[in-house]
């Protein structure tokens, strides 16, 4: 049986990547920062699936909690082979609006955490000849939108160089980029969703059913779903600058309320 550790394993994707793993036969080692939520959650997936879950607490906004995770995917006897980096938030307000230790820590998480994660899994995984990274990024990173954006931006770049350093070597590296999926992201940011349209949502365990079956095929990017796809492919062609207008107005009209 392989392992399988998971960022932010208590909600939304996260916990939808746990189902699906548990379901799969994969043991797992969940993190998140609450300890009561993980247990419940382990002992839910080990009764259900017969699987072996392993609770790790750590806050990756805190050195601390990310040496935590690093240190159980350097465990060279208990190895993990697929690594979901999937924690991750929303800040209410524009650029300027939202404090600066809130937009570093932002960073920390989206973009620190999933470095130094990723590295501390592939290391493993290159010396064994096998392995696998999910690093969840946002549609939003194809667009200007702010600092989760440009974060999310990162991982995606990040990821994609990674696996084309890592070609050949039996590790798989893929930046999964999701549109809006129903979670307890935006309530944690304090967001409006009310004036969402029904079609932009996402439903969080075919999101996972798509990503899983992308990263067998090898893509290094997966955007799991037709509607998204559509609109990322109008992005591309977009000029940027009528593409930052549309954004900002899409922003203040989906975002944060």
């Amino acid at each position: 049986m392989t392992t399988a550790l998971i960022t932010g394993s208590t909600a939304g994707i996260g916990a939808a990547f746990a189902r699906r793993l548990a379901a799969d036969g994969h043991n797992l080692v969940l993190v998140a920062r609450d300890t009561e939520r993980l247990a419940e959650q382990a002992t839910e997936l080990h009764d259900r699936h017969g699987i072996e879950a392993e609770v790790l607490t750590a806050d990756l906004a805190t050195d601390d909690g990310i040496e935590t995770a690093a240190r159980r995917l350097s465990d060279r006897r208990n190895p993990v082979d697929l690594l979901i980096n999937n924690a991750g938030f929303g800040n209410k307000g524009r650029y300027l609006e939202v404090s600066m230790a809130d937009e570093l820590t932002m960073l920390k998480v989206h973009c620190e955490a999933v470095l130094r994660l990723t590295s501390a899994a592939t290391a493993g995984m290159r010396e064994r000849g096998r392995g696998g990274v999910v690093n969840v990024a946002s549609v939003a990173a194809f667009v200007p939108r702010g600092t989760y954006g440009a974060s999310k931006a990162w991982v995606v770049q990040f990821t994609q160089g990674a696996a084309k350093d890592l070609a050949g070597s039996g590790v798989r590296l893929m930046a999964l980029a999701p549109g809006f999926v129903r979670t307890e992201f935006h309530q944690r940011a304090g967001m409006g969703t009310d004036n969402i349209p029904n079609w932009m949502w996402l439903d969080a365990d075919k999101l996972v059913a798509a990503a899983l079956a992308d990263l067998a095929r090898g893509k290094t990017l997966s955007i799991p779903d037709p509607r998204y796809k559509a609109l990322m492919g109008v992005v591309k062609v977009a000029p940027r600058g009528l593409l930052g207008g549309i954004t900002s107005k899409t922003g203040r009209k989906y975002g944060p309320q």
